[in-house]
Order: structure tokens, then C-alpha cells, then sequence
């Protein structure tokens, strides 16, 4: 049985444990603030290329972009974005779990390319996925870790362009990514979506007219479409995975914040607990030392 020294002791630990978990609530509380305002502010720049990109998608070009081509789908690539530290809960771990799904329904591994330290390190650990059909054998084919809390599209660039080079070398024929969609602050959803071929809205190009009718707005390309949809698709899949790292970011601080808050609310209660039993146990040596004292007064008494 714990003494009370040692109670005091686990109680103390657990107070400096609590105002750990507090100062990093209100910390990622206040960077999660900043990352949604990022998110929020980089959704126009990708909304305004789909639209773009719908309305050249709808004109009879004379050429068209490689991405744009439709294969035979033999090989993917797969780009994962996860944080670079953990303490928020399930966030990677539904992440990873989402891209071994992925990975486990292909008939061959995908070329896999990791944006954050969490998703590489696992990767790196468990290359071979078991699988019906046998061990899966998965490439790390690029990384980039250790983003900053405010990161710019240049920094997250290499990896994207080794996944387009990959595509347009005919390593593979898809590029897919999965990343956690921030819903709110108390909800985070993995989500895959398919970067190339670009998967562009059917309504991106038509904005909803007042009366319901939907109308077309008049877009002048120069030099010409062609040049101009050869430019902007790349620019649209960097804009996707900044986006998608963007909303990461937000997802890993709302994460850390509702951690972080559970389990400052689990030390209060331990402290609770814990309290209550040094109270017991120290009403128990009172009582017993009181008692010692009775009994050694009346034995006085009768010696006397």
C-alpha cells in the first residue's frame, strides 16, 4: 500500500504533468486560430483555378495536358500528409490506417511520397504490408518533414513535383492523396481524394445566376488556352496539396487541443482521486497515533 509520502508525492507529479497539458491547450488553441485563417485564406487561389481549369476542360482544345490524360491504371502514387509530432489523439494513426487501406487494395504497391515526419516514420518501419496476395514491398520515393506552423507552397514543392515527374515519366498512372480534413475543432476526417487526372468540379465554371439559370463568365487566355492550361494544371495540384497540407496543419492543433484539454481534465480527476486517499490516509494515522497516546496514558495511569 502507497504511503502517504508517496501519495503527496504521485500528487505533485500529476500537478506539474496538469500544467504541462494546460499551457499546450492554450498554445495550440491559439496556433489553431492562425492555420484555419490560413486554410480559409488559400481556398479562393484553388477554387478560382478550378474554375478556370472547368471552363478550358470544356472547350474543344486543340491539345491537351498530359494530366489530363486517361490510362490504364497499373500503379499509383500515393501522397500522405500527416504532422510532424504526435500527442492529438488519433489523427496520424487515422491517417496511416486510411493509407494502408489504400495501399492494401492495390495489386501493386503504390510509389509513395509522405509530407510529415509521422506518416514517413511509419512507412519507413513496416515497408512490407501483409496482404492477401502476399508481402507488398512500398517505395518511399520523397519526403518533406519538419514543416514550420506557417509553411509556404515553395517548401512543400519537391515532393509534389517528384509525384507529377512520376506521372509524366509513366512511372504510374494515378496520383491519389490522403490527408485529415479539418471539420471543426472537435472533428477530423481522412480523406482520399485523386489529384491526377484532376478530378475538377462539373459546376466550377458556372456561377449561380440570381434567377437560377446558371451563367458562364467570359475568360480571355493568352497566349492562347492551350498555353495557358499547360501553365495552370501543375499550378493546380501544388494549390491541392498546399491546401491539403494547410488543413492538416489546422486539423493536428484542433487535435492537440481537444488532447491536451482531455487530459488536463484526467489529471484534475486523478488529482481528485488521488487526494481523497492521502485524506483517508492520513485521517488513519492520526487516528492510530491518537490512540497510541490514549493507550499509553492510561498504561501511566495504572502503573501510577
Amino acid at each position: 500500500m502507497a504511503t502517504l509520502r508517496d501519495l503527496r508525492r504521485r500528487i505533485a507529479s500529476i500537478k506539474s504533468t496538469q500544467k504541462i497539458t494546460k499551457a499546450m491547450e492554450l498554445v495550440a488553441a491559439a496556433k489553431m486560430r492562425r492555420a484555419q485563417a490560413a486554410m480559409e485564406a488559400s481556398r479562393p487561389y484553388s477554387e478560382g483555378i478550378a474554375r478556370v481549369l472547368a471552363n478550358l476542360a470544356a472547350k474543344n482544345l486543340e491539345a491537351t495536358h498530359p494530366f489530363l490524360e486517361q490510362r490504364e491504371v497499373k500503379r499509383k502514387a500515393l501522397i500522405l500528409v500527416t504532422a510532424d509530432r504526435g500527442l492529438c489523439g488519433g489523427l496520424n494513426t487515422n491517417a496511416i490506417r486510411a493509407a494502408n487501406r489504400f495501399i492494401r487494395a492495390e495489386a501493386s504497391p503504390p510509389r509513395l511520397v509522405t509530407i510529415g515526419r509521422k506518416g514517413r516514420d511509419f512507412f519507413r518501419r513496416f515497408a512490407s504490408m501483409a496482404a492477401d496476395s502476399g508481402p507488398k514491398r512500398l517505395e518511399l520515393v520523397a519526403d518533406r518533414s519538419m514543416l514550420p506552423d506557417r509553411p509556404q507552397i515553395a517548401e512543400i514543392l519537391p515532393p509534389v513535383t517528384v509525384a507529377m515527374d512520376e506521372f509524366l515519366a509513366g512511372g504510374v498512372d494515378e496520383v491519389w492523396m490522403i490527408y485529415s480534413r479539418y471539420v471543426n475543432a472537435a472533428s477530423q476526417t481522412p480523406v482520399t481524394v485523386r489529384l491526377i487526372p484532376p478530378q475538377l468540379p462539373e459546376m466550377a465554371a458556372g456561377a449561380p445566376h440570381p434567377e437560377g439559370q446558371a451563367v458562364d463568365p467570359i475568360y480571355e487566355f493568352e497566349p492562347s488556352p492551350e498555353a495557358v492550361l499547360e501553365r495552370l494544371l501543375p499550378r493546380y495540384v501544388e494549390a491541392l496539396v498546399y491546401h491539403a497540407v494547410l488543413e492538416n496543419q489546422a486539423s493536428f492543433q484542433a487535435a492537440q487541443m481537444t488532447a491536451m484539454r482531455s487530459a488536463s481534465d484526467n489529471a484534475g480527476e486523478l488529482i481528485k482521486d488521488f487526494t481523497l486517499v492521502a485524506n483517508k490516509l492520513r485521517q488513519a494515522v492520526i487516528t492510530k497515533e491518537l490512540m497510541e497516546i490514549v493507550g499509553g496514558a492510561e498504561a501511566l495511569a495504572q502503573a501510577s
